[in-house]
């Protein structure tokens, strides 16, 4: 098994715990997507108490990846949805799950059909 079979299988078996309703397949295709991004401790998770990380992630994945054109409000208002179905509590929120359930929140799954 190399690297990224071991990571698509690591965030299949954490969502599963986790009890995130996404599929095996768009995890799959999220993990191939973030590239290398998923392999580094730092950026491999999302900090919701972090502003401007946040406002990366509306800018950068919501409005460009995916191409929401929604208000900042309401794409804020996915991204704190997100935010507290991880667990505010859960210091460790994985990027892969977070950008899924973003995926899944806005019927995007076709982006990752490409």
């Amino acid at each position: 098994m190399n690297q990224r079979e071991a990571k698509i299988k690591s965030m299949i078996e954490e969502a599963k715990r986790l009890e995130l309703d996404i599929s095996d397949e768009l995890i799959e295709k999220v993990v191939i997507g973030l590239g290398p991004s998923v392999y580094n401790k730092n950026s491999e998770l999302v900090s919701c108490s972090q502003k401007s990380e946040l406002e990366t992630i509306r800018e950068n994945f919501l409005k460009r990846k995916l191409g929401l054109t929604l208000s900042d409000e309401l794409l804020d208002e996915a991204i704190r949805d997100v935010c507290e179905t991880l667990g505010v509590s859960n210091r460790v929120k994985k990027r892969v799950h977070f950008y899924a359930l973003l995926v899944k929140q806005f019927n995007k799954e076709d982006i990752y059909s490409r």
